[in-house]
């Protein structure tokens, strides 16, 4: 499928990804995660103020990078005498979605994330005609409806966030929590590295986008009606339509 719509600055010849942006609340988050890392679950890693200093990162910019790893279940923080932050104990689902998550530091391609979020699709889609009820349906076309109004603004990025949005509630009907894990890991990795949405076919980037919201809300249809044949077909297209294009 590539990414929709139109990936991506940050994307070099070859699939590879040049070196992400990051942000100094990533920077921090990445410090605090290797210090939380080298030590036993439970031990106190430090103070938020001695933490903090290490960092060399503002108040602000530091309590985002700890709600940050707090999400991850890296971290924990407690109050009082004796507090501060301390390394989490993590499940073994928080070890493999970290375990992903980490790829990114690691300039992992984006092609290869897209392509494994690729191969994920059809089982996720299964999950869907499964499991989906009215209300996640109607979740789903919510987000297709975002994607209908990027492209009456004629905003392609606005167009891509809204499809990942829908993805992600697709995925996030699966009972399996392996597969949600991994896919949901894959998806924050792919955004990471967008930088910004630039076109990827040779349509005119708005017929491009119409014809992806099209095929999209024809997905959300057919798990609706439950027609697992059109579907499949439909997320084999989705797959299938574009090449992630080097830029």
């Amino acid at each position: 499928m590539a990414v929709d719509s139109a990936l991506v600055t940050g994307v070099r010849a070859g699939g590879r990804s040049a070196s992400p942006r990051l942000s100094r609340t990533d920077l921090a988050a990445a410090r605090l995660a290797a210090i939380a890392q080298q030590v036993a679950a439970g031990e106190r890693i430090g103070s938020k103020d001695q933490l903090r200093g290490d960092c060399g990162v503002s108040v602000g910019t530091f309590n985002e990078a700890i709600r940050l790893l707090q999400a991850r279940g890296l971290i924990t923080v407690r109050p009082g005498p004796g507090g501060g932050l301390f390394a989490a104990e993590q499940s073994p689902m928080v070890r493999l979605g970290n375990s992903v998550l980490s790829l990114d530091a690691e300039q992992t391609p984006v092609a290869d994330a897209v392509r494994i979020r690729d191969a994920l699709d059809p089982l996720l889609i299964e999950d869907a005609l499964w499991h989906a009820s009215p209300a996640d349906i109607q979740i789903m076309r919510q987000h297709v409806a975002r994607m209908s109004d990027a492209v009456g603004a004629q905003d392609p990025t606005a167009f891509v966030r809204a499809n990942w949005a829908l993805h992600a509630s697709i995925a996030a009907v699966s009972p399996t929590l392996v597969l949600r894990s991994i896919y949901t890991s894959l998806l924050e990795l792919i955004e990471t590295h967008t930088l910004s949405v630039l076109p990827v076919s040779e349509q005119p980037p708005l017929e491009y986008i119409e014809q992806r919201r099209q095929l999209h809300s024809d997905l959300v249809d057919a798990i609706a009606d439950r027609d697992g044949d059109r579907a499949q077909q439909l997320i084999t297209e989705h797959n299938t339509t574009d090449t992630l294009r080097d830029h």
